[in-house]
């Protein structure tokens, strides 16, 4: 079994488009890592208010000079042709090959991956540096494209638990040789998947999806609606190999419990973590699971600059040839794995506590006093979490109230249900006396 790194250096260069050959390829060696079921949606097939597209297919595109020099061609990089181009050749004057020449916004020799999925034209994509060098009146363009019906692919991983209660986790395949975006994500979701294959005890299930992005969401969703009540949230997974701090974004529900356990656990797990609000960081597919009519509370986990008016957000190299295995290392993408982790062993815990003592507990008797006087701030802690273990709270409900990590609530949770002073429940039981009126 390969490692992340390994297996990114394997697939990335691959043209890895919506639907392709090259995208099959990837999805098809992916399978080979961790046990999936690969759904298969033709195209014209209705998804919701979608439809799955054709089958795209690049032959061949070049651009050259007149006299035959060669300036690009797609065989040298899978960016030069916009994805989903319509096939074009032609002798072009200068000012009309322009506006379909498209280059990068801030990074003068990079390639940008620039995609036309459903707004159809023809273009080639090159570096500022080497459009500036265009100064002759004619130029040869040739784009052999073909669009034929095709099958969209959607693999699935299900990791099942006691309940048939899903988190779901999700990362897209479908950027043709860009590593960081996404293949870090689908190479980080498949190593969390092995993970959890492995663990013995488990109450939820997980399910793990690797797909064409949006398209490939509501192809599922739309055709797994029976699924959709038992999926109680999920984490979309990109961007994860690169430098930059984590950055956990909210779902459309930022008072789910999704929402406050992911939330509470994040700080505990990555002192520099960054949080923010549903599309305050980055848009993906959780868009798809938030959505109307779904409301599954999906949250995303990525590496991304702080600032978004950074020139180069969300990352150094974003959509373009730049975004190289270079960028990552196996050591970033394992810190990204392990804190996937701690989300879901934090999901796994956070159920709601019911207190099997009356008043305030003798402390000093069960060995769990901590002195005032020595650590006035683990005493307080210790007082507050246990005057709200009233069975109407879970975990991840005390954490926000006090505005601690999930991982210090749990620490003192755990001990007292080491000494049967407390006991977990998956829904609430209050434990406070009706009172007459």
């Amino acid at each position: 079994m390969a490692g992340m790194m390994d297996l990114i250096n394997e697939l990335w260069f691959l043209p890895r488009n919506l639907v392709s050959d090259g995208y099959d390829q990837a999805l098809n060696r992916l399978s080979q890592e961790v046990p999936m079921t690969i759904h298969e949606y033709p195209t014209g097939e209705p998804c919701w208010t979608w439809r799955v597209p054709e089958k795209w297919t690049c032959d061949e595109a070049y651009l050259e000079s007149m006299d035959g020099r060669r300036i690009v061609d797609v065989k040298d990089h899978p960016l030069h042709v916009v994805s989903y181009s319509l096939p074009f050749e032609g002798v072009v004057n200068r000012q009309d090959l322009l506006p379909h020449l498209h280059t990068h916004i801030t990074i003068p020799g990079a390639i940008p991956f620039v995609f036309k999925y459903y707004d159809r034209d023809w273009g080639l994509c090159v570096s500022e540096e080497v459009k500036n060098t265009l100064k002759d009146e004619q130029y040869r363009v040739v784009i052999r494209t073909r669009f034929e019906p095709g099958t969209l692919k959607v693999g699935e991983t299900v990791i099942m638990g006691k309940s048939k209660e899903s988190i779901m986790l999700v990362a897209h395949l479908c950027h043709p040789a860009l590593a960081n975006d996404d293949m870090s994500g689908v190479a980080v979701g498949i190593q969390v998947a092995k993970a959890l294959l492995a663990e013995a005890d488990r109450y939820y299930t997980y399910r793990l999806l690797i797909l064409p992005e949006t398209i490939g969401s509501v192809a599922y969703l739309s055709h797994h609606e029976d699924l959709i009540p038992d999926m109680v949230g999920g984490l979309f997974l990109e961007i994860m190999g690169n430098d930059q701090p984590f950055a956990l974004q909210h779902s459309f529900q930022p008072d789910s419990q999704p929402d406050l356990c992911f939330g509470s656990a994040i700080v505990g797990l990555s002192v520099s973590a960054q949080r923010a609000a549903y599309r305050r960081v980055i848009d993906n597919d959780e868009r798809q699971f938030n959505a109307p009519g779904v409301r599954v509370p999906m949250l995303s986990l990525s590496r991304v600059i702080p600032d978004k008016s950074h020139p180069h957000w969300p990352f150094v190299g974003y959509h373009s040839s730049y975004d190289t295995p270079d960028l990552l290392t196996e050591d970033r993408l394992r810190e990204a794995r392990d804190a996937v982790l701690g989300l879901l062993r934090a999901w796994e815990n956070n159920q709601y506590v019911v207190n099997l003592f009356k008043g305030e507990i003798f402390c000093s008797g069960y060995n769990i006093w901590i002195d005032h006087q020595t650590n006035p701030s683990g005493h307080r802690r210790l007082f507050e979490i246990m005057e709200r273990l009233d069975g109407t709270r879970t975990v991840a409900d005390i954490a926000v109230e006090l505005n601690i990590s999930f991982q210090s609530t749990w620490e003192v949770v755990s001990l007292l249900i080491d000494r049967g002073l407390a006991e977990l429940s998956r829904g609430p039981m209050p434990t406070t006396p009706a009172r007459k009126r």
